[in-house]
């Protein structure tokens, strides 16, 4: 039995939503409010109140006025964490290896509305590295290699919004705090392909991250390597690419194909 069998939610509606799904998931047509009162048990009234909540969510569709169906939301939903899994499954090899070859952490991060979220990483007792960011861990997108990624493939509104969201706070004296410095990093980023993090997450610590492409050629992922400030060598950044193109190839991506549109911001 695994961690979570054998276990009832704890909020009712929540129980009662989840047998509602059951339900529908389990009918390749629309269903009748009246199938699902009775394979529920739930009063046909319950039922519709909350099949009703779950359609404004797209959680359920209604094709017709008395009968349901999983919703577009479930299937969006789905093919998020399918691509994380897959991310994840392809990067693991490529990511051991190039630990390897630079005996410091390597990371594999997404974004998550306006902060990278860390969902894998290789490393070691030996890196030196004094803070390790946990599998799990969040930091703002203009203070870390892989955040500038997403934010230099934002137009220049979607940036700017950003900035006003978040006001740009840092984190270390090198941190990045004002729009026009963050437009013009983000240029070198759109020029160049990679990003850097020179201490502005954490002092003492440096990265370069590189983009991680899936079969519709768009950025979905970052691939960076961690060090000591001190320790951080260029040498490392072709390298780097070429294990983020790797993990890209696996994803599906053609790099002979159109490359994503990279909107360049003025400065």
């Amino acid at each position: 039995m695994t961690k979570n069998e054998g276990k009832s939610p704890t909020i009712q509606v929540l129980e009662r939503a989840f047998g509602l799904l059951d339900v529908l998931a389990s009918y390749q047509d629309p269903v009748s409010l009246k199938v699902i009162s009775e394979q529920t048990g739930l009063h046909p009234s319950t039922a519709h109140r909350i099949l009703n909540d779950l359609t404004i969510g797209r959680y359920v569709d209604r094709p017709e006025a008395g009968s349901y169906r999983l919703g577009m939301r479930l299937l969006e939903l789905g093919n998020l964490v399918k691509a994380r899994l897959d991310v994840r499954e392809a990067s693991i090899g490529p990511m051991r290896e190039l630990h390897k070859l630079t005996h410091q952490p390597v990371n594999l991060s997404m974004r998550q509305g306006d902060e990278i979220v860390y969902i894998e990483r290789t490393y070691s007792e030996r890196s030196g590295m004094q803070v390790v960011r946990a599998i799990g861990g969040r930091a703002p997108l203009h203070l870390t290699s892989v955040g500038k990624l997403f934010l230099a493939h934002d137009d220049s509104q979607r940036v700017r919004a950003y900035a006003t969201r978040t006001g740009l706070a840092g984190h270390t004296r090198n941190s990045i705090t004002d729009l026009t410095a963050l437009e013009r990093e983000l240029a070198r980023v759109s020029q160049y392909g990679t990003a850097r993090d020179d201490e502005e997450l954490e002092l003492g610590v440096r990265c370069m991250a590189a983009g991680i492409l899936d079969d519709q050629g768009r950025l979905i992922a970052g691939l960076s390597i961690s060090a000591p400030a001190d320790r951080l060598e260029e040498a490392w950044l072709e390298r780097l690419k070429a294990t983020a193109a790797q993990i890209s190839s696996a994803l599906g991506h053609r790099s002979g194909g159109t490359p994503p549109p990279v909107v360049q911001i003025k400065t």
